[in-house]
């Protein structure tokens, strides 16, 4: 069973933050899930909405500054730490085992960043990382142009009840990531409705859960034919899986 601490554990630590990620590294976790979006001048930001109103003290979309203003701009619920960059993320867990996913967030308005996808390829190269990072997405285009750009990669896809509503159901929404090689986590109350259809379709290896985060949610899954749990309490897993183990 994979654990991955999603936004570096943020119920644990400030979201997608460089503190949160530096504890996180600390956990014994197999990966950390993270999101990514573009500043104005092209840097690649850590961050999960793509505005700047619910986890900083700024307002309005991300992409409508660049990076010299996004140093201005504060993470709440941290000792005044800015919003990571990629490249700063990548150092924390360069020299460690554990993977990433790394997810492709939309802007403002629903669209696809031009040449994110581009810049995350070649950043995760350069530093030597293909074989330890995920692609992710919720959206069925992106994870073709992923697959296109970075064959080599491994490809995650994101599914819950608004997908499933855009691509015509369960069925037809796992399955459409199935045939583009996906690795599929599903969200857990989804999933619970959903398990024999989605293993009948996806396979134990390839289906994993998000976003268990109390004891009894993630006994459950733990108890369950899946691959991997995504979780805000990385930790409680991690506890879970080793009282089992006694």
């Amino acid at each position: 069973m994979r654990i991955i601490g999603h936004r570096g554990a943020r119920n644990l630590w400030a979201e997608n933050s460089l503190s949160g990620f530096r504890n996180t590294r600390d956990l014994k976790v197999d990966a950390v899930e993270l999101d990514v979006h573009l500043s104005s001048d092209g840097e690649i930001m850590v961050i999960h909405d793509p505005l700047l109103d619910r986890t900083t003290d700024h307002k309005g979309p991300i992409d409508r500054l660049d990076r010299e203003a996004l140093r201005k701009v504060r993470l709440r619920d941290t000792l005044g730490e800015t919003i990571p960059t990629l490249p700063a993320v990548l150092d924390v867990f360069g020299p460690t085992g554990i993977e990433l996913e790394i997810e492709m967030k939309m802007n403002a308005f629903g669209s696809p960043y031009p040449g994110l996808l581009d810049k995350v390829i070649a950043l995760v190269e350069e530093r030597g990382l293909s074989s330890r990072v995920v692609l992710t997405c919720f959206v069925p285009e992106v994870i073709e142009e992923i697959r296109a750009k970075a064959p080599q990669m491994r490809r995650l896809a994101s599914v819950d009840r608004r997908s499933c509503e855009a691509y015509g159901g369960i069925e037809r929404t796992l399955k459409r990531f199935v045939d583009l090689g996906c690795i599929i986590a599903v969200e857990q109350s989804l999933l619970r409705l959903t398990l024999d259809q989605a293993l009948g379709i996806v396979g134990r290896e390839r289906l994993g859960v998000w976003v268990p985060n109390t004891v009894g949610d993630i006994d459950f899954w733990l108890g369950q034919p899946v691959s991997q749990i995504t979780s805000d309490r990385p930790d409680l897993v991690i506890q879970s899986v080793a009282a089992r183990a006694r």
